[in-house]
């Protein structure tokens, strides 16, 4: 158990790391003061959760995580760690990024072992973990730039180094992935290792001290020439658009557009869908249909998959393989079984012509 660093020693212990630390005020005042407190306790801590935005643009994306958005209030962590790999401190306190998670997930941080998979939301998240999110669409195309993991790293051993977690040599077990915390999240997605990478070179990085950088014992490698995992199929729309409970709703794609493909083509394609104001534990199901073109009448409608709704966002993500004719499109249809409107804000399809 442990008490939340006090803000002048968590913005120390980060400028400590050799990080760019850079504090964004609320109203005038400090970062220190803008948090959520008043909806629920801040601490005892127990690790470090790293997210990515799933937004675009430097600027925009601070101000989303300083200021957070219809249905949930920022700020929506406590840094942002943009692809310049500096820190943008929003505040400090309890914020609104970790949601409901699975307890065995924090029993096995709090004990600092490997965690299981979560197939839980029954334990508050945001008052157990400090909160890093990573400017990315968070999409697998997106690059993650060496400066800005290197920085995740960093705020990572930071806090871990402050609080003396991790010393049993058994591994770095206190920084974890939102998507380890919380079932149906996908993030951080896209970092080359994944977390185990990223938890790795923390451990390797409490091995010396604050000051250490590896460029002092090995040269940084080239980065490697990857192919883009979504090179054929990228469309995506993220306008709010409010839907009943219970109805089936074919989602916008592109320009004024719903289908995610025209063309005769063998594909294999993943939807991501955000979704607001669902309640924890409310079920979400997909199903890709093909349509004729000319009459948009339906012709072929895929199996239904599901998804769980969480507090805060939800992302979910649906896949699918098939064949499309001449004269046909693909598109997608959401439903979710709330008790209330609910409102899709993002989505993106992306995937391969075969």
């Amino acid at each position: 158990m442990a008490t939340p660093l006090s803000y002048s020693k968590f913005i120390a212990a980060l400028k400590g790391e050799g990080l760019k630390v850079i504090e964004h005020k609320t109203d005038g005042k400090s970062p220190a003061s803008h948090n959520r407190n008043h909806k629920g306790a801040w601490g005892p801590v127990h690790g470090v959760m790293i997210h990515h935005t799933v937004t675009k643009g430097h600027d925009n994306t601070i101000e989303i995580c300083r200021k957070g958005y219809s249905g949930l209030p920022g700020p929506l962590c406590h840094g942002v760690i943009c692809k310049q790999g500096h820190i943008h401190v929003v505040g400090y306190g309890r914020a609104n990024h970790a949601g409901l998670g699975d307890d065995d997930v924090l029993d096995a941080v709090i004990a600092e072992k490997k965690v299981p998979a979560d197939n839980e939301a029954n334990t508050d998240g945001n008052s157990r973990f400090y909160g890093f999110e990573c400017e990315n669409l968070g999409d697998g195309k997106d690059p993650w730039p060496a400066v800005q993991v290197e920085s995740i790293v960093r705020a990572s051993a930071a806090l871990l180094r402050a609080h003396k977690w991790n010393v049993k040599g058994e591994g770095v077990e206190s920084v974890i992935g939102h998507k380890e915390w919380q079932p149906g999240k996908v993030d951080p997605r896209g970092i080359k290792g994944d977390m185990d990478g990223i938890r790795d070179r923390v451990e390797e990085r409490l091995q010396h001290d604050a000051s250490w950088s590896p460029a002092d014992d090995k040269p940084e490698p080239k980065p490697e020439a990857t192919k883009p995992a979504y090179p054929d199929i990228w469309v995506h729309n993220s306008s709010n658009v409010t839907q009943k409970p219970g109805i089936w709703y074919r989602q916008l794609f592109g320009e004024n557009r719903r289908a995610i493909l025209s063309d005769a083509c063998i594909y294999d394609v993943a939807v991501n869908i955000t979704l607001q104001r669902l309640a924890p534990g409310v079920q979400v199901q997909g199903r890709f249909v093909t349509y004729d073109v000319k009459t948009q009448q339906r012709i072929l409608v895929g199996p239904i998959m599901e998804a769980v709704g969480s507090d805060g966002s939800t992302f979910a993500q649906f896949t699918a393989k098939g064949v499309l004719a001449a004269g046909q499109d693909l598109q997608f249809e959401i439903l979710a079984w709330a008790k209330a409107d609910y409102t899709s804000t993002y989505r993106l399809a992306q995937g391969h012509k075969l």
